[in-house]
Parts: C-alpha cells; sequence; structure tokens
C-alpha cells in the first residue's frame, strides 16, 4: 500500500475543470490531473432524476495532501455539493510513484 490517492470531482464546464486543475497543481496539491470531457452523469438530486454533461477530473495526490485538497476543490467549485472522492492506489511503478512525491514537494 501507498500513500498515494487518486481523487475524483466533477465540473460542470471544461473551463471550470481547466481551472481548478492547474490551481490544485500549481498549489502542489496534485502532481498531476487528467481532465476528461464528454461525461454524462445520471444522479438523484433533491428529489429528482438529473441527468447532465460534466467534465471528470482524476487527481492524482497523497494522503497527506488530502484535507488541503479536499478544501481547495470545495471552495473552488461552482456546484452546491461537488464530489470529492478519494481512493488508495495500492501499488505502482517506482518512477512514477518517486515523480508524484517530487512534484508534490514531499522530496
Amino acid at each position: 500500500m501507498t500513500d498515494k490517492i487518486i481523487v475524483f470531482t466533477t465540473c460542470g464546464s471544461e473551463e471550470e475543470a481547466a481551472r481548478i486543475a492547474r490551481a490544485v497543481v500549481e498549489a502542489r496539491l496534485a502532481a498531476c490531473v487528467n481532465v476528461l470531457g464528454g461525461v454524462r452523469s445520471h444522479y438523484r438530486w433533491k428529489g429528482s432524476i438529473e441527468e447532465s454533461s460534466e467534465w471528470l477530473l482524476i487527481i492524482k495526490s497523497s494522503r497527506g495532501r488530502f484535507p488541503a485538497l479536499r478544501a481547495a476543490l470545495e471552495r473552488a467549485h461552482s456546484y452546491e455539493l461537488p464530489e470529492v472522492i478519494a481512493c488508495s492506489v495500492v501499488d505502482g511503478s517506482e518512477k512514477y510513484l518517486g515523480w508524484l512525491d517530487r512534484e508534490l514537494g514531499i522530496l
């Protein structure tokens, strides 16, 4: 098990997704953010079934950075209740995990 995590959030516009991605990388809360467009989300919100187009952010970070990353995402997000979900990275390439540490300012 590593201390690395993948964090997922969605945004309602490409511009918001790009702004958030850049901000968390600049702040060293993330080493890398992938932005995927064309995501269709189906969910229940305030008693109704909704469907919307979204942009998915796949954020590479660490457990130690998560509290600050979560706070930054919640501050920067236009959604009333943004998705912020972290999943553990069990293992990975030593070189890539080392790069994550360097970009997060851990080493």
